[in-house]
C-alpha cells in the first residue's frame, strides 16, 4: 500500500511541475512579447543600457519560456531565467519596497519558481521525459 501512496504522490509532483512550467512559460513569453515594443527600448536608455539590448532580452523571455511550455531543456531555460529576475529585482527594481508600486513580490515570485524548476527538472509530463535519449541535465 505504501507503494501505491508514493506513486500517487510523485504523479501529483509531477503535475505539479506540468502547471509550474506552464505558468512560468506563458508568463515570460507574454512579457517578453511585450518587450519588443519600442516603449521599452526608451525604457532601457533610463537605465542606462543601449536600446539594442531590446531584442536580446525580448529573446531571452520567450524562447526559454517556450521551452518551459514544451518541457525541453528546463533546467537551463529556467536557469537564464533566473538571472534575468535577479537582474530584474537588483538592477531594475532595487529591492527597497517588497510590495506596492516600487515592489519585486512578482519578481521574487518567479524567480522562486525558476529555482524549483532547476532543482526539479521538467517532470515526467513533458517532451523531455518522453524523449528518454536525452541527458539529464537537459531534461
Amino acid at each position: 500500500m505504501e507503494t501505491t501512496t508514493i506513486y500517487k504522490e510523485n504523479r501529483l509532483h509531477d503535475l505539479a511541475y506540468l502547471g509550474i512550467r506552464l505558468a512560468l512559460g506563458a508568463i515570460f513569453i507574454v512579457h517578453g512579447y511585450a518587450k519588443v515594443d519600442a516603449g521599452f527600448a526608451g525604457f532601457l536608455g533610463r537605465l542606462g543600457l543601449p536600446a539594442e539590448m531590446q531584442i536580446l532580452i525580448a529573446l531571452a523571455e520567450i524562447v526559454p519560456g517556450v521551452l518551459l511550455i514544451a518541457g525541453v531543456i528546463t533546467r537551463i531555460s529556467a536557469s537564464i531565467l533566473s538571472t534575468i529576475m535577479l537582474g530584474a529585482i537588483f538592477y531594475v527594481k532595487k529591492p527597497t519596497e517588497l510590495t506596492g508600486q516600487a515592489g519585486f513580490e512578482l519578481e521574487l515570485i518567479l524567480l522562486v519558481s525558476s529555482l524549483l524548476l532547476v532543482a526539479v527538472g521538467a517532470g515526467k509530463f513533458s517532451a523531455s521525459h518522453t524523449l528518454k535519449k536525452l541527458p539529464g541535465f537537459l531534461k
